[in-house]
């Protein structure tokens, strides 16, 4: 038996037109990498890359997107991703492209990559802030997703007589 190695790319979709984000869907993205892979490599290069090509993963909140491909191969897809210029979905087009961040071998290594780059993307947005309202504010709004805020706030419950529970 055979194992046929992948390789995972994640990507972002920037977007100047926020409408661009509530449009993505997976076929949507499927279909403009293939065209972008057919104008640089022409039936070759599709070939090659739709052998195993699928999207693993994609969040349209955060445009984080997740291909798949084969090891052979991965090189065709990441030379032809800077060219998808657009998405179209139910008849419009939403300019677009796509930031290639990270290629790995598995789905856990890009994982990993994620969490650090958004991690690094948070510090460079609280350095940027212009006021401490503002920064105060980003810091509220990203504690109130975190796990360790809610379990703080779920295991330090007090009755109405000031008197802690377990």
């Amino acid at each position: 038996m055979v194992r046929f190695k992948n390789r995972y790319v994640l990507c972002e979709v920037v977007s100047e037109d926020p409408r661009c984000r509530q449009c993505i869907e997976d076929r949507v993205l499927g279909l403009a990498v293939r065209d972008a892979i057919t104008r640089v490599h022409g039936d070759y290069g599709l070939a090659c890359c739709s052998i195993s090509f699928t999207v693993k993963y994609l969040n349209a909140y955060t445009g984080t997107v997740l291909l798949r491909c084969r090891k052979d191969s991965y090189r065709l897809l990441c030379s032809a991703l800077p060219f998808v210029r657009h998405l179209e979905s139910r008849g419009q087009r939403y300019p677009c492209f796509l930031n290639t961040l990270h290629v790995g071998g598995t789905i856990r290594t890009c994982q990993k990559f994620l969490i650090q780059y958004n991690r690094t993307q948070l510090l460079r947005l609280l350095q940027n802030c212009t006021n401490e309202e503002e920064r105060q504010c980003i810091q509220k709004s990203l504690l109130s997703c975190s796990l360790t805020e809610e379990q703080s706030e779920s295991g330090d419950e007090e009755d109405d007589d000031g008197t802690e529970t377990d």
